[in-house]
């Protein structure tokens, strides 16, 4: 199974951006997915999760309010749009498929990872 992220970029704070993610040779409507975040020389950090069947959603302090997971079981992808950014957000963010359909804040629960994406806000 391989993820595709996709749609990073420079943004400035308080602007928006909306990073797919997608995957091939596997039908993904059954799992939940993940994205999380690593900044240099940090740790990987839970950013939000969708389950599947109905799609319950969890996110990080950090981003709740700001960020929203989506899901098109259709198209076997993952969304995260993310709107007023600020620098602290600034890291690579990855997709992450898990083999259960509840979600999950823990990166060990994922078994497929996406390559990553690299995200940067400006002040």
């Amino acid at each position: 199974v391989q993820l595709q992220a996709s749609g990073g970029g420079l943004v400035q704070a308080g602007g928006s951006l909306r990073l797919p993610c997608a995957t091939s040779g596997h039908t993904s409507s059954n799992n939940a997915w993940g994205w999380f975040r690593q900044a240099p020389g940090k740790e990987r950090d839970f950013v939000a999760t969708i389950a599947a069947s109905g799609g319950s959603t969890a996110y990080a302090d950090s981003v709740k309010g700001r960020f929203t997971i989506s899901r098109d079981d259709a198209k076997n992808a993952v969304y995260l749009q993310m709107d007023s950014l600020k620098p602290e957000d600034t890291a690579v963010y990855y997709c992450a498929l898990r083999t259960y359909y509840l979600g999950s804040d823990s990166p060990a629960q994922y078994r497929y990872w996406g390559q990553g994406t690299q995200v940067t806000v400006s002040s």
